[in-house]
């Protein structure tokens, strides 16, 4: 999703708590009249349709949720990378109605492994890294170790990138300017989260904004959810649907960590065994359905609390206990939204999600397994590593080529170069001194081709079956890039 700031100037020190109220311990703060009056003007004219479309989600949320809650982890699609095509193919409806798989042995165990093993040994080389919580770090500032450069280079993964987005994604508009057959480089964090880890306990979220979801400079400017605010979301809004996204912009507010570079995916490839309870990841996997009702809960209002029926949840979620709160009842509160941080759903503020039981964990990964989730997908992190051993892994999206991540990337190259954080992340010196850290002589040297060309090292390849949009885009790019 297109970047609004293109300002090269760098960011503030800091580390991920930054990117989120719950961890960062803002106070919350009313939002200003004018996302009142955002409010107003989105629903203005069909209200009686969005009225009717709460309904039809709140049905197929009580059915959903019980499926999920039923089957946990095992409704996670799995692909292997050795059928990946085959699988995709045949998993493409459960994974798009998911919105999170994990794909088996994209890297060879042996070499994942050994990624954790040379990021420990450089961030020994180097004490003066820094990381979250500071005392105890388990997600290190770190971007540029060999290791890191390494896995988002490997060819095995940039296929994997490649398939998922052709195989699950779509451009409905041919002309639209985006490659989906060409991956980019995104330079993002690691975690080694030790056993007992209780810090880094981050709750259900999404990442991509928060009030940008429903400001009209924001997602709104690519028309990402308009079908949804016109009451529309089962035919009119597609979740993998590239064409809207294009214009769409995350980041209005310049937060530490804001995402605002288009990831279709977001994903991390493990370099350690984790299985449930052992600080690894959960998530909603209803992705349309839990989109929508985040992006329509702050129009509706309960009835009565659930004080008011006796802590009886089955009736406070009662389609009759719920109103709608247009004209004189609206407010400009759009609930776990913080301008600059990624979007949160704490305890009690989205009830009919049932996050309690249907935020679910991915299945056992070992090394070298790639876990994604669409870049809608609300998911969390386990509150406690209850596991024997770390639970490590690098954050690797998959973002397609468009100009504005082409311009994001002449920044990052930038950083890179300089050994600071890319321009998305809290600012500072990052690696400028750090010994060990790769060069450009290094991913030249020891990184396959096509990742050299992801990091805007070298020019991009035209696929000659992308669309017309997406051919002109490399192109484009190109010329971005400086080739």
């Amino acid at each position: 999703m297109a970047a609004m700031n293109s300002s090269t100037t760098s960011k503030a020190e800091g580390d991920i708590s930054d990117s989120f109220a719950s961890l960062s311990g803002k106070p919350a703060q009313p939002l200003p009249d004018r996302f009142r009056e955002l409010k107003l003007r989105l629903v203005n004219g069909h209200e009686d349709a969005i009225i009717a479309s709460w309904k039809r989600l709140l049905a197929t949320l009580r059915k959903e949720n019980e499926l999920i809650a039923q089957a946990g982890p095992a409704i996670i699609p799995e692909v292997r990378f050795s059928h990946l095509h085959d699988d995709l193919r045949a998993l493409k409806p459960e994974i798009k109605k998911r919105g999170v798989a994990v794909i088996r042995g994209v890297i060879p165990e042996d070499e994942a492994r050994a990624y954790k093993f040379e990021i420990e040994e450089y961030a020994r080389q180097n004490p003066h890294t820094r990381g979250f919580p500071p005392n105890q770090p388990q997600i290190l500032e770190l971007y540029w170790s060999p290791s890191q450069v390494r896995a988002r280079s490997h060819p095995s993964l940039l296929q994997t990138q490649t398939a998922l987005m052709t195989a699950l994604w779509h451009v409905s508009d041919a002309s639209v300017p985006i490659s989906l057959h060409t991956p980019l480089c995104y330079a993002d964090r690691l975690r080694i989260r030790q056993p007992g880890d209780a810090a880094f306990a981050l709750g259900p979220h999404q990442d991509g904004g928060s009030v940008e979801r429903w400001e009209e400079g924001g997602y709104g400017h690519g028309g990402v959810y308009d079908s949804v605010f016109a009451g529309d979301w089962e035919k009119g809004y597609d979740p993998f649907d590239a064409a809207p996204r294009v214009g769409a912009v995350t980041d209005l507010y310049g937060g530490l960590g804001a995402c605002s570079m288009f990831r279709m995916f977001q994903g991390w490839l493990a370099m350690s065994t984790a299985a449930p309870g052992e600080g690894t990841l959960l998530a909603n996997p209803l992705v349309k359905e839990s989109a929508v009702y985040a992006l329509l809960r702050p129009f509706f209002r309960a009835r009565r609390g659930l004080e008011d029926v006796g802590g009886e949840m089955e009736r406070y979620l009662e389609e009759g206990n719920w109103e709608f709160t247009g004209g004189e009842m609206m407010t400009s509160e759009l609930q776990g939204a913080v301008p600059g941080c990624g979007q949160e759903f704490p305890p009690g503020l989205h009830p009919h999600l049932e996050l309690d039981r249907t935020m679910v964990h991915v299945p056992e990964v070992r090394p070298g397994d790639y876990v994604v989730w669409h870049c809608d997908t609300i998911h969390a992190v386990d509150k406690k590593h209850s596991g024997t051993s770390d639970s490590s892994v690098l954050y690797i999206p998959v973002c397609p080529t468009t100009k504005a991540s082409a311009e994001y990337v002449v920044r990052q190259r930038k950083a890179f170069v300089q050994g600071t954080p890319g321009p998305d992340f809290p600012g500072g010196e990052g690696e400028s001194r750090h010994i060990g850290r790769a060069t450009e002589e290094y991913v030249k040297k020891y990184c396959d081709p096509l990742g050299v060309q992801a990091m805007g090292l070298d020019k991009l390849a035209t696929v000659a079956g992308d669309t017309p949009g997406g051919k002109a885009v490399v192109q484009q790019a190109n010329a971005v890039l400086g080739f």
